[in-house]
């Protein structure tokens, strides 16, 4: 194999589905329809929140921020997915193929953490309710929030950063959909013991911890909710939690299916679904689960509706 340095990349080769071309012409329009979905379910929860006075407290804030990462998340990956499911081998330069990488783990690290805090949040105002305003006042709110970016940040400039560091083997094609670490880690030209090393000492912390936290923090959640008189309570109780721990299990098993081993024995094919699954159907899952079938956003919703109908009319 030829070899080139890395100051001689000028850019890469996304091939997506290229050995499937009728498949990429039905997950053209499929994976439309779920990116508009996705931007106009987490806009409407940014609106709701950021209009609405109510809804100013560290529940709502929490997917405030959430939704933010996941359309900024999406909007990383989601256009250049779309090109290259438009045609048979799509290039993108080595810098675009940076950010790319770079915003991606901003985004999906910044999401782990966020999770982690939401889990949090839910633990103390469910088995503490009563101590819950002193648990997450509001420095502990932004000490959490803080966290869950600057972490992302990090994570997002040692890893790219380091990856770019290695010189490439041409031809320079990427066996997926867009520059995750795992598929341009396999051009790399040079030993990558110790990335890997950090690679898998990072997803366990990144990644598995937090999913270990916010696992225990629902079994108390579980045990809290079996306390309670009414069945009905329970039942929905019961039902939000099952919600909420089918995204975090989506999410953070994916991920770290694909991060704990960079250069894995999974097939190309089975790489691109599993990184799809929590790049593609966490950010449209996360607005249905956490909040559109609230409650309390449904009426801020309505009210913020009405005031409009009202303005319009006045």
């Amino acid at each position: 194999m030829k070899r080139q340095n890395q100051s001689s990349v000028v850019e890469f080769i996304l091939l997506g589905f290229s050995n499937f071309p009728e498949l990429q012409e039905q997950l053209f329009g499929v994976f439309l329809v779920i990116y508009v979905v996705t931007l106009i379910g987490n806009a409407i929860i940014i609106v709701i929140i950021s209009l609405e006075q109510s809804l100013h407290v560290p529940m709502y804030l929490f997917l405030l921020n959430l939704s933010v990462v996941d359309v900024t998340f999406n909007a990383v990956v989601m256009p250049e997915t779309l090109v290259v499911l438009t045609t048979e081998k799509t290039s993108i330069t080595f810098a675009g193929c940076f950010a790319q990488m770079y915003f991606l783990l901003l985004f999906g690290g910044t999401e782990c953490f966020l999770l982690g805090a939401m889990a949090y949040d839910r633990f103390a105002a469910i088995c503490h309710p009563l101590s819950y305003p002193m648990i997450m006042n509001k420095r502990v709110f932004v000490k959490l929030v803080m966290f869950s970016w600057i972490s992302g940040i990090t994570v997002a400039t040692l890893q790219a950063t380091w990856v770019f560091s290695f010189p490439f083997c041409g031809p320079g094609e990427i066996n997926h959909l867009f520059c995750e670490t795992p598929p341009v880690l396999e051009l790399v030209c040079a030993d990558t013991f110790l990335f890997e090393i950090y690679a898998f000492t990072g997803t366990i912390l990144i990644i598995m911890v937090p999913f270990l936290l916010i696992l225990l923090s629902y079994v108390r959640i579980l045990f809290a909710i079996l306390m309670m008189p009414s069945t009905t309570g329970r039942q929905k109780a019961f039902s939000t939690c099952a919600s909420h721990l089918t995204s975090v299990t989506l999410f953070y098993g994916t991920a770290s299916m694909t991060y704990l081993q960079p250069k894995s024995g999974y097939s190309p094919e089975t790489k691109k679904l599993m990184s799809l699954a929590y790049t593609l159907l966490t950010p449209l899952l996360n607005p249905l689960i956490y909040s559109l079938r609230n409650s309390e956003m449904k009426r801020a919703l309505m009210k913020i509706w009405r005031r409009k109908v009202d303005l319009h009319t006045f």
